[in-house]
């Protein structure tokens, strides 16, 4: 079974020191076998520049893969501080969709676009209590990214780098969801959450 034909994710952050970009694992839930990875990989000169400014400022892209030293399966690119529309592609560079932050929301979040540009989900949740809900336009549950996940006849509680991505299975959603909500799971906590 291929990565994007799962419904269920577990992302843990690899503990490094001094790191400049992040990197997670992301594991099947019931065996915690490795089944992709996802690392933050900004251009030189804005990897360097973290060490002086904050990270959230500066531009930087998170690339999906199967396995270590594998093709780019998907990927999410945020220029900077101040652009709301982050384009996602997938394998061999194909515009899968984009997101688009909500800049007057107290809630925060951000919208999900299809590669036709047509708003098809909302993620919006908690920020302190870091759990989310993806949400299609008539609000119908698409999925949740939460630290504590009730599964396999066990409670999951996890740190604020490590959590559980689940997609509902039978939503209707597009062919795509699943790729968009994975990617949109991860830059949660790497693109949009993370302080430095």
């Amino acid at each position: 079974m291929g990565l994007l034909d799962r419904t269920t994710f577990f992302v843990r952050e690899r503990v490094g020191f001094l790191k400049l970009a992040d990197v997670y694992d992301i594991l099947d839930p019931k065996t915690e076998a490795v089944i992709g990875i996802a690392k933050e990989e900004p251009p030189g000169w804005a990897k360097y520049l973290r060490l002086l400014v904050n990270k959230v400022l500066l531009p930087t892209r998170v690339n999906v893969y199967e396995r270590e030293g594998g093709p780019v399966l998907l990927s999410v690119y945020k220029p900077g501080a101040f652009r709301s529309r982050l384009p996602i592609s997938g394998e061999g560079g194909e515009v899968l969709g984009h997101f688009q932050t909500k800049t007057f929301s107290f809630g925060g979040g951000f919208w999900v676009h299809d590669a036709m540009g047509t708003r098809f989900a909302e993620v919006k949740g908690d920020w302190k209590g870091w759990n989310f809900r993806m949400l299609d336009t008539s609000g119908k549950e698409l999925g949740v990214i939460t630290k504590k996940w009730a599964g396999i006849g066990k409670e999951l509680f996890t740190s604020a780098d490590n959590y559980v991505i689940s997609l509902t299975e039978g939503s209707g959603a597009p062919p795509t969801a699943n790729a968009l909500l994975l990617v949109a799971g991860l830059s949660i906590d790497i693109v949009f959450k993370e302080n430095g």
